[in-house]
């Protein structure tokens, strides 16, 4: 064996050896209890809705979300198993968000067209405060909801919206106020369709029509708008079929 061959298999040896080190290393601080888990989760967590809501699933970087909070992706795999797995966890966490923010309206107080009011001028104003949510729904749409559909907790999840509006609407309907055909699911869809639009579609509506969008312009009138039409839905008596 020649001097140059001896000094390259012990390179080589060496490298796979430290490889094999650096390996070892990182599945060991991976499965090494971390300290403050509750805070790091919830680090990981902050970062994830930001990557993900700004590139989507395909687009979104493992690496980038280590580097916000200083960590390694071995250390993410110990607390959410997978890319996916964060990404449906970032799913669960943002309609929790929202749908705890709901459970703080307030509504059996109020007569129905009031509360159907609070619930649009919330939603609306959701919607431009929490951007990120926004994004996050339109990239899971953009996936057709795949990832969405694999939470278990998904559809119990978002119940308390459609009970809370259902409750109001009866109410209305029993006061004689409401029209008799009025379904919870159907008006909180419009109501969201309503309110996202703003968002999603405030470059190129603004563009094309020259108003002014999201936070710009008379925000509070653009809101109003949507009020009147849900209510004007829910006040009018529906259509005779022949």
């Amino acid at each position: 064996m020649t001097d140059e061959l001896a000094k390259a298999l012990s390179y080589a040896d060496g490298y796979v050896n430290s490889e094999a080190l650096r390996m070892l290393n990182v599945r060991t601080a991976a499965m090494r209890k971390p300290k403050a888990p509750q805070a790091n989760r919830a680090r990981i967590m902050k970062a994830a809705i930001e990557e993900f809501a700004a590139r989507g699933f395909k687009g979104a970087s493992m690496d980038a979300i280590a580097a916000r909070t200083q960590t390694t992706r071995a250390m993410i795999n110990y607390y959410f198993g997978s890319k996916e797995k964060l990404y449906i966890a970032v799913l669960e966490e943002a309609y929790s968000a929202i749908r705890e923010a709901e459970s703080a309206l307030e509504l059996d107080h109020l007569e129905p067209a009031d509360a159907v009011r609070r619930i649009v001028e919330f939603t609306y104003n959701y919607y431009l405060e929490n951007v990120g949510f926004v994004r996050i729904v339109v990239a899971e749409n953009q996936a057709r909801g795949r990832h969405l559909r694999k939470s278990r907790l998904m559809r119990t999840l978002n119940r308390p919206i459609i009970d809370r509006l259902a409750r109001v609407i009866e109410r209305g309907k029993a006061a004689g106020e409401f029209r008799p055909d009025a379904d919870p699911v159907e008006i909180h869809k419009a109501i969201a369709a309503l309110g996202m639009f703003n968002v999603t579609n405030q470059y190129t509506f603004g563009a094309i029509f020259q108003r002014e969008m999201g936070t710009k312009g008379d925000v509070a009138a653009r809101r109003e708008t949507v009020v009147d039409m849900i209510l004007g839905y829910l006040t009018n008596r529906p259509r005779l079929t022949s």
